[in-house]
């Protein structure tokens, strides 16, 4: 079995860029500055599915894209998190929360409908994060 990503992450999400083990996507919603991440292995639901170094793998990449998240979109806290209620597949969220936000101070799943990036937003967006994250990548 290769990897494939979920429908709905596909759907909801832009590529970003290829760390060593997960995929970099930005979540199509403007109201928050929003990354997944998705190890590229088949088959994973729980970050325990993943085996020692692979882990500390993944948590190295979500610090390059906490790092890379704040000094695009500088925020009041930083939520982390892998939930997978909805969408099974490993993913982990790395969200910029901002004091007054549209969610705040609550979770932003199911808060309202998602107000999808205009195209010339999307292109920067993913452009800065892009930039920082070959940054951080080169300090790993």
């Amino acid at each position: 079995m290769s990897f494939a990503l979920d429908p709905r992450l596909a759907a909801d999400t832009l590529a970003v860029t290829t760390l060593p083990l997960c995929e970099v996507r930005l979540m199509n919603d403007a109201r928050y500055a929003w990354l997944i991440l998705v190890p590229r292995q088949a088959g994973l639901a729980e970050v325990s599915d993943l085996a020692d170094d692979e882990r500390a793998r993944l948590w190295r990449e979500v610090d390059q894209a906490a790092l890379a998240l704040r000094a695009v979109a500088p925020c009041d806290k930083l939520n982390i998190g892998a939930l997978g209620n909805v969408v099974r597949q490993l993913h982990v969220h790395v969200l910029a929360r901002r004091e007054g936000d549209a969610a705040w101070p609550g979770p932003v799943w199911g808060h309202g409908a998602a107000v999808p990036y205009r195209p010339d937003e999307a292109a920067a967006r993913v452009a800065a994060l892009r930039q920082q994250l070959e940054h951080e990548k080169a300090r790993d």
